[in-house]
């Protein structure tokens, strides 16, 4: 069965800065300084971390590690749901998106940028839950297909 593994950001098993010694879904390495792993908020969460906001940013960033079992779709519809989370931002025809493709070990990952008015919405497959507009967002997401 095809598995879908989805980074809000790649880094997650780069060396940089050591800190924390990490584990997950059997893979070890160790969180850059100033990472703050927290409990994941959900079952379809492997892993998720605090990471400190950049200067101007208003709140911390998050990377979150997600597994999906099958019946999730195809990795360009997950790329879609995302894309479909945003709005352009003010003065903007369009979100703004890049994609790519990276490598991450052997296996080559879609890699989507995307900025514009994040749509966050809690809980977040909720049809009444409040949508609260994020202006200047911007998310990473990488997603890794697996067996």
């Amino acid at each position: 069965m095809k598995c879908l593994s989805a980074l809000v950001a790649s880094a997650v098993f780069a060396v940089a800065a050591l800190a924390a010694d990490v584990e997950i879904a059997g893979m070890k390495s160790k969180a850059p300084d100033g990472w703050k792993e927290e409990p994941p908020a959900n079952e379809m969460r492997l892993a998720q971390f605090k990471l400190p906001k950049a200067d101007g940013d208003p709140e911390d960033a998050q990377l979150i590690i997600y597994k999906f079992a099958g019946g999730s779709g195809t990795a360009e519809q997950n790329l879609q749901r995302q894309r479909a989370k945003f709005k352009p931002a003010e003065g903007k025809d369009k979100v703004e998106e890049k994609l790519d493709k990276i490598k991450v070990g052997t296996i080559e990952a879609p890699y989507q940028d995307l900025t514009g008015t994040f749509l966050s919405k809690f809980p977040p497959n909720a049809p009444t839950a409040k949508v609260t507009e994020k202006s200047n967002y911007r998310q990473l997401y990488v997603i890794l297909v697996t067996d």
